[in-house]
């Protein structure tokens, strides 16, 4: 279903597709890329909106929610692209000699062995709307996805049907609402809305129906993509001083905007389930699709391209999107090799005589046999004196180390966009550490943590810059 006016080029959402697609396909299917591996046996965690009968009763949602600000120009358009995969189970029925088939749990070929898994079929929505008809009230549009069951014959070496495979899918309905409202700020800005509902009418009993079941009739790793035709959008993590407190007050649910699309421009902005950063790339080295982006891409070709002949026959015959991973790792030449193993993402020119010994609450050099004055504090020549449980560093007057207490304030341009959700938490100093290049850093746990003895069991930690926390008084 699609709405039209002169709005946003499709061309102006190529660049940002990419990076959704990521998204999309996050965790679709993971190493070794079999259906029987354990980690492909629970799926699909990422933006799973749920039918509304199931949601309150095993603490999922069904609903996603994405406000951010714009600024238009003119009879400004916006165009909205909702994405998401509808789940498909997928069983393999075996031919009989009568010219019947039979469900079996798997069928082996010559480069391949067939089993029962749940495809992910994308699906995408779209509507454009001017700015002035959202100002004016909600729009609203409805969509629908019908249940269909589809077969393919499977044929073996010689042409002869050996069996089908046999995709079901599940009825799936849902709404996209839009709506924009008027900011009191200085300048004409907005505040969009886009809210994305499960409505179907699914109610599973109370006992017996299980999350696949649920899945086949949810919206699996929903997000949007929202494009305007003349003006911009403004970051959700560095917006102007002017703008901060409208920013601040925009409510997002279980999804968060980023600018997207082409540098320098804020036109286009990609709304996930996972937490992005503004302008997010796919890296250049990356070879293809490898459906973890947790992982190091290079680790995972290596690690595939040792599975043996047997599992590799398995891991394509649970999905084409496996099987292609396969090919890529068997086929791969040694210079995307070697562009795998690692790129220089910038430079920094270093000037001038470097420190001669670290500052001052790194801990004590008088007295160190082997310290010579004029030598970096990094020297291997000479013992090292750092202590990572003893070291000092000062922080607005105050000296804090391990022991202290400390309120997090984690930097917006450089800090993982997870330890946000950890802005005005308390934490405890475990450790103060130098890098070679001077630079210090806090290793934390944060307090209410019930993982924290464990953290510290491990020295698992996380990490803040003096300038990403304030000393707690009297702690």
């Amino acid at each position: 279903m699609t709405t039209t006016t002169a709005a946003v080029p499709a061309s102006r959402f190529a660049l940002a597709r990419q990076v959704a697609d990521a998204v999309l396909f996050e965790g679709y299917v993971l190493y070794p890329y079999r259906a029987s591996a354990a980690k492909n046996r629970m799926r699909w965690q990422f933006g799973v909106l749920v039918p509304p009968a199931w949601a309150p009763r095993h603490g999922e949602h069904s609903g996603q929610r994405t406000e951010l600000v714009t600024e238009p120009r003119g009879d400004a358009s916006v165009a909205v692209e909702l994405r998401f995969l509808h789940a498909q189970r997928r069983t393999v029925e075996e031919a009989r000699p009568d010219g019947s088939f039979a469900a079996v749990p798997e069928l082996a070929l010559a480069e391949r062995v067939l089993v029962p898994w749940d495809e992910g079929r994308e699906e995408r929505i779209e509507m454009s709307v001017r700015i002035a008809d959202l100002e004016a009230g909600e729009v609203s549009m409805p969509f629908t996805r019908p249940a269909r069951e589809e077969t393919e014959p499977v044929l073996d070496a010689d042409g002869r049907q050996v069996g089908r495979l046999v995709r079901r899918t599940e009825r799936i309905d849902g709404v996209l609402r839009l709506h924009a409202a008027p900011l009191d700020v200085p300048y004409r800005a907005l505040r969009l809305t886009a809210a994305v509902e499960n409505t179907g009418d699914w109610d599973p009993p109370e006992q017996g129906a299980d999350r696949e079941a649920a899945l086949a009739r949810s919206l699996v790793a929903a997000h949007l993509l929202l494009g305007i035709s003349a003006g911009s959008f403004l970051s959700m993590t560095d917006p102007p001083e002017w703008a901060r407190a409208a920013v601040a007050g925009c409510d997002n649910r279980h999804t968060w905007p980023v600018l997207a699309g082409e540098d320098g421009r804020a036109d286009v902005v990609l709304s996930s389930p996972i937490i992005l950063e503004d302008h997010p790339r796919i890296a250049p080295e990356s070879a293809g699709a490898m459906y973890d982006a947790t992982e190091i891409d290079e680790i995972l070709a290596l690690r595939t391209a040792t599975l043996t002949e047997q599992e590799k026959r398995e891991a394509r015959g649970t999905d084409v999107r496996a099987a292609a991973v396969i090919d890529l790792a068997d086929s791969m030449p040694p210079e995307v090799w070697e562009r795998l193993h690692g790129a220089v993402r910038a430079l920094r020119e270093v000037t001038g005589p470097g420190p001669a010994a670290p500052p001052a609450d790194h801990g004590p050099l008088d007295g160190d046999p082997l310290f010579r004055p004029g030598a970096p504090w990094w020297d291997p020549a000479r013992a090292d004196p750092a202590d990572p449980a003893r070291d000092r560093v000062t922080i607005d007057g105050t000296v804090v180390g391990a022991g202290s207490r400390v309120l997090l304030r984690p930097g917006l341009r450089r800090t993982d966009a997870q330890d946000l959700f950890l802005q005005g938490r308390t934490a405890l100093v475990e450790a103060v550490l130098s890098d070679v290049d001077g630079g210090v850093h806090l290793a934390v746990t944060v307090d209410g943590d019930p993982g924290a003895d464990i953290r510290r069991e491990q020295g698992r930690f996380l990490y803040f810059q003096p300038d990403e926390v304030t000393p707690v008084e009297g702690a």
